[in-house]
């Protein structure tokens, strides 16, 4: 690889590291290429990001960035996967490691605090922002339909009188 190769891939997960609040590391013990494809189509269709990582470039990309404590944990065949929320680059990850011994979580950073893999998985398991959204909405029209019942109930008992 060409030095302004190696200095355009830094820059890119440089840019990586500063926008992303979660990024996890994975250690790739094997998967083969139609696996890959499939999980980094996954990891895509939750909204993040997945790249296979070059160790060395990746650790020069760190320094100054909030995910600078990931340093220790590329070691060996990695790849991260990212996201701007918390919980969309976890979701994929976890969800192809537990059903494929060839991917092992290591940890990620959140909003630039170290987590365990035990962590990655927990937050895996956490519902999305919108599905969040759809039971919030409809909690809120519950109380709303049995209030409008209510006045109708009322108001046809008050014509019946």
């Amino acid at each position: 690889m060409k030095r302004e190769q190696k200095q355009q891939l830094i820059t890119e997960y440089a840019d990586v590291f500063k926008k992303a609040n979660l990024v996890v590391v994975a250690l790739n013990k094997g998967l083969s290429m139609p696996e890959t494809t499939a999980l980094r189509n996954a990891v895509r269709a939750d909204g993040a990001g997945y790249k296979v990582a070059k160790n060395r470039l990746a650790k020069l990309a760190l320094v100054g960035t909030p995910c600078e404590p990931l340093k220790d944990l590329l070691k060996g065949p990695t790849a991260i996967a990212y996201s701007e929320d918390e919980i969309s680059a976890s979701r994929a990850v976890a969800k192809t490691a537990k059903a494929n011994e060839k991917l092992e979580i290591v940890g990620g950073v959140m909003k630039g605090e170290l987590i365990d893999a035990a962590k990655v998985k927990e937050l895996a398991s956490l519902p999305s922002l919108d599905e969040i959204r759809g039971k919030l909405v409809g909690l809120l029209q519950a109380p709303a339909g049995q209030l409008a019942r209510l006045a109708k109930a009322y108001s046809e008992k008050e014509q019946a009188a």
